[in-house]
């Protein structure tokens, strides 16, 4: 029976990528063809690649940032957060799922990373700093200008569940993201897109030559990609 099901799945797939025409699409078009295509039974990601020309190994053009995606995620955010007694019972109210200091670290470092982002304060980046090897090549290292390094534990775990996320460019000059479920409605998943794009482009590196932002391409989790007109960014 798995096999039929593979067989199904990679007839839906095929069949999806010949409705993807030749031209390119506004946002909220390839949201709507998007959500038009039923490839499989669990609530796929829409996903954002957006080409940019820029080199990370440079320092002056690397891209990365948060923003604030109007409809949220639709996904559990689990957070983190590391600080003194003081500020547990404000992170705890805040809704943060793992709070404390030396515990937390020791964690850490015993391989339990079970959250999705991380919060500190100020004064815990010494101690942060011991599991800065294991943080940072999974993106979760606290970071000031990202809003993760802050004194205020409770906004900073308020914006990361109510759909707060990071971009940031790959080796490549890409940047991948999601911005919501196809089971949001179409309005929602433009918003979230739209916002997505605006901060990339604020993003935009002193270093960056030439044409900034190349190209967007839109899919699903398991779908074709629907590549984006740059002038309907916003629309």
């Amino acid at each position: 029976m798995s096999v039929v099901l593979v067989e199904r799945g990679g007839k839906k797939i095929r069949t999806a990528r010949r409705k993807v025409e030749d031209r390119v699409y506004s946002v909220l078009e390839a949201v709507e063809t998007i959500k038009s295509l039923e490839l499989t039974k669990f609530d796929q990601t829409l996903d954002l690649a957006i080409n940019l020309s820029v080199d990370p190994r440079h320092s002056d053009q690397q891209v990365r940032g948060m923003v604030a995606l109007p409809a949220g995620t639709g996904k559990n955010v689990r957070v983190a957060v590391i600080c003194k007694e003081d500020k547990e019972a404000a992170a705890k109210a805040a809704g943060a799922d793992i709070v404390g200091s030396n515990d937390v670290i020791e964690n850490i470092k015993a391989g339990k990373v079970e959250f999705d982002v991380c919060i500190a304060t100020p004064d815990m980046m010494g101690l942060v700093g011991q599991v800065a090897r294991v943080l940072g090549p999974k993106g979760l290292m606290p970071n000031p200008k990202l809003g993760t390094v802050t004194p205020d534990v409770a906004t900073a775990v308020k914006n990361a569940k109510s759909g707060q996320v990071e971009f940031r460019v790959e080796k490549a000059g890409i940047v991948h993201a999601g911005v919501g479920k196809l089971s949001f409605n179409k309005d929602d998943l433009v918003s979230n897109a739209n916002a997505l794009l605006t901060a990339v482009i604020k993003a935009k590196p002193a270093g960056a030559k030439g044409v900034y932002m190349k190209s967007v391409y839109m899919s699903s989790t398991m779908g074709p990609s629907f590549r984006i007109d740059l002038s309907s960014i916003g629309a």
